[in-house]
């Protein structure tokens, strides 16, 4: 195998795959190393095995679901973003369908089509692959780099892009490699958090189970701090046997974690079942529900699903009262306990477990445009391993395509100008 090359791209996850490729198609010899012996690994298991690649959203909508530091990816976005996503899959006969909220979808429903595509791209652009391969330190002089270390031989290259990803699912190769490396380099890694994690509850109906695996959709999930909202998702809900779970929970651990860093015991995030209704409009509907001889249960057996309806009612002492013998003072209590249910949450899920890692290598020695280190020549960053990271819903795919797209266009022709 050769041994020298323009560009070293370390790690084949979304952006190192998208980053070898795009430095290949702006004339450079790529190596892509990856210390799997497959590509892709944790890529396969992403939107349950289905592959969320991207969000059909405009720009400034993905900043806005990108609550760690989006803002830093306008200029990627200028260059690169989420319909030139759509248009690459496209071209490459692989076709994509739009979901809910924007997300998008391979249409096969398989996450193996997305990585297959990026495979057969990296072959046509003749991109060397050295998988089963672990890097052990970059070669550099703390203001340029030259090449790296792997556990079996030694590569160089004026130009090397990490995309080693996060701390997430260490199962598939994501175990902090890039972090050492950035640091080795000089390189400061903010704090590192999980988000998009499930959350834990120590509330008595949590650890009971009574409402365990109960599902709502579009309900709203509110994070509080000192009784003011921090951040509130209208998405689906599942309550488990730990606590909270599912699209709505998890776009709440981010700030969750963040008021937990700040020394919060509990953090409190509020259930409303009804977001599209005002309290006004439940007390009419509920005064035309109760005027029957039926009991309370009874009367709102549509209006909340079974379980939900029973705990709340028991929490209000309602559960045996006739419907038409309900007060006013209680149809009001009620209506305030089904728009406004706190449940303390103690923690989320650790990294293990979690979906995205939060931190990363620090975003102000990183040029915004190229994505290389402000402190190393020719070294750059691409995907988690960067401190930025983004809610579910292809957020967090977009964000790993578009800055290796254009770190390796940036690597390519930083690395031609070396060849002169």
């Amino acid at each position: 195998m050769e041994k020298k090359y323009d560009v070293i791209v370390i790690g084949a996850g979304p952006a190192g795959m998208m980053a070898a490729i795009s430095a290949a198609e702006n004339g450079a010899t790529v190596l892509l190393v990856e210390k799997n012996k497959r590509l892709g690994k944790k890529l396969l298991l992403t939107g349950g095995g289905r592959c969320n690649v991207t969000n059909n959203r405009p720009v400034d909508d993905l900043i806005t679901h990108i609550p760690g530091n989006g803002k830093f990816l306008y200029s990627t976005f200028s260059q690169w973003n989420n319909q030139d996503i759509m248009a690459f899959f496209n071209s490459r006969n692989v076709a994509l369908k739009e979901e809910d909220h924007g997300r998008i979808f391979p249409v096969t429903d398989r996450s193996k089509t997305i990585v297959d595509a990026l495979h057969e791209e990296l072959k046509r652009q003749n991109v060397n692959l050295l998988t089963n391969t672990t890097v052990t330190k970059l070669v550099h002089d703390k203001t340029k780099i030259y090449g790296i270390k792997s556990d079996k031989e030694e590569f160089n290259a004026p130009c090397v892009i990490i995309t080693t990803g996060g701390k997430t699912y260490p199962g598939t190769g994501s175990t902090g490699d890039g972090y050492k490396m950035a640091k080795a380099c000089g390189h400061k890694v903010t704090p590192l958090f999980p988000t998009e994690a499930p959350l834990i509850s120590n509330a008595d109906f949590i650890l009971d189970k009574t409402l365990q695996g109960l599902s709502l959709q579009d309900v709203k999930l509110s994070v509080l701090a000192d009784k003011k909202v921090v951040t509130s998702h209208t998405m689906d809900l599942l309550f488990t046997h730990f606590g909270l779970s599912g699209p709505a929970a998890l776009r709440c651990s981010y700030a969750i974690n963040q008021e937990l860093r700040n020394g919060k015991v509990s953090v409190p995030v509020a259930l409303d079942c009804f977001p599209n209704q005002t309290k006004e409009m439940l007390l009419a509907d509920l005064t035309a529900r109760l005027q029957t001889k039926k009991s309370l249960k009874n009367a709102l057996s549509q209006w909340l699903p079974e379980r939900l309806l029973q705990f709340y009612l028991d929490k209000l002492a309602l559960s045996d009262i006739p419907a038409e013998k309900v007060s006013t003072e209680e149809i009001e209590s009620l209506i305030t306990l089904v728009k406004h249910f706190e449940i303390p949450i103690i923690r989320t899920f650790g990294l293990e477990r979690a979906f995205v890692t939060g931190g990363g290598v620090h975003l102000k020695e990183v040029n915004p445009k190229t994505l290389e280190s402000k402190l190393c020549e020719g070294l750059f960053f691409a995907g988690e391993v960067l401190d930025i990271n983004g809610y579910t819903g292809g957020y967090n795919i977009t964000t790993a395509l578009c800055t290796g797209h254009v770190a390796g266009k940036s690597a390519a022709e930083i690395a031609s100008w070396q060849n002169i």
